[in-house]
């Protein structure tokens, strides 16, 4: 019997040279148009019979637009329509924001497709057989395009993001494992003492506020646009080292909505959690690597060489500027963080012990061990 690769779905995201601007904002109006009258469908139909119209029969309404003058193909209508009921399930509601194309307030650029409208050759993409040149950063000869959509950023710029298949690495051999613990001065340190600091944005700061200020809106644009960038380059880099050198990893589960009710939002908001774990969890994912994310309550507090709760631990808010502390029971001398993060660690490797008996139980091939890093 052959053995099947492992495959998993990951979105790629090229930028599309400025000169399809044009192309691409008249294509995005028909989209708006058609979102609109799905809402105004949904809205009455709703208003009348009392449920939710499906895709389907939404389908029946929008057949034939293409021939009356709009400029997108017939399968985008369709995955608008699906969209549409998609978002309208998710927020329950039986209308949803308008889609505006002009104006102060109006709508980013969006136009899906589905597998049939487009294809890739020779670094270009193919849209309703129109070539739409692209800066090519990834290697797309030889994938299997799904689906996808363009999308525009606040400075007008074109994106396309493609839905493909890519293969899941299942010889990852490593042993060793690490805990994570996430922060705002430190955004990451890890159990092995590696820590990300992304703090280059905050030289950007003094900039953007001047900008606002000034009501120079492409320039606060760009600004805003180069730190998101700066945030989201230090987390690509360290998401990857840590899934190539690691065989399991354990984060943290800091309750980011709770913080950013509290004095620490912008903070909060600068540090990126989410985005951080979601980044490795697909990451570890595709390079076969074990991601969990533990419950961090009292990591802070618990002596990680001993396991008891000193008092001269850090306590509260009030113990947020202790960086470091000396165990009374022990007497080690602990880094906060470092220490929190050995704690998850710990946490990460009993649950693994845990969840490999239960399937060792029920007739499963053991997972491998984990040590500690070094």
């Amino acid at each position: 019997m052959k053995k099947t690769q492992q495959t998993n779905i990951r979105v790629l995201r090229e930028r599309v040279k400025d000169k399809h601007c044009t192309l691409l904002n008249n294509l995005s109006k028909d989209v708006n148009l058609v979102w609109n009258y799905c809402n105004e469908l949904s809205s009455k139909h709703t208003e009348r019979t009392g449920q939710f119209i499906s895709s389907y029969t939404m389908d029946r309404y929008t057949a034939g637009a293409t021939k009356e003058g709009l400029n997108i193909p017939a399968s985008t209508v369709q995955a608008i329509s699906s969209e549409y009921c998609t978002r309208r399930k998710q927020f329950k509601k039986r209308r949803l924001a308008w889609r505006k194309s002009g104006g102060s307030k109006r709508s980013l650029g969006w136009i899906p497709f589905k597998k049939d409208s487009i294809h890739y050759r020779n670094g270009q993409i193919f849209f309703q057989k129109k070539p739409i040149s692209i800066f090519k950063s990834y290697d797309l000869q030889d994938k299997v395009i799904k689906c996808g959509s363009f999308s525009q950023d606040a400075r007008g710029r074109w994106y396309v993001n493609l839905t493909v298949e890519v293969q899941i690495c299942t010889n990852n051999s490593s042993p060793r494992a690490v805990g994570i613990d996430l922060g705002l001065k430190t955004t990451a340190v890890t159990s092995d003492g590696i820590q990300m600091v992304s703090q280059r944005y905050r030289e950007l700061e003094k900039k953007l506020a001047v900008a606002q200020r000034a009501n120079k809106n492409k320039l606060a644009k760009t600004i805003s646009a180069k730190i998101k960038n700066r945030r989201s380059n230090d987390q690509h880099q360290f998401s990857r080292l840590l899934a190539n050198k690691y065989g399991a990893i354990f984060v943290g589960n800091i309750p980011s909505s709770k913080l950013i009710k509290t004095k620490m939002a912008k903070s909060v908001y600068d540090a990126g959690w989410s985005q951080f774990k979601t980044m490795l969890e697909y990451k570890c994912h595709e390079a076969g690597v074990v991601f969990l994310e533990v419950n961090e309550s009292n990591t802070t507090q618990t002596c990680s060489s001993c396991g008891e709760k000193p008092p001269s631990r850090p306590k509260g808010i009030a113990g947020l500027g202790i960086r470091q502390w000396t165990c009374d029971c022990c007497g080690v001398i602990h880094d906060r963080d470092i220490n929190a993060s050995k704690n998850i660690l710990r946490i990460g490797l009993d649950t693994l012990v845990v969840g490999a008996s239960k399937l060792k139980q029920e007739g499963f091939k053991e997972p491998p061990c984990f040590s500690y890093g070094e």
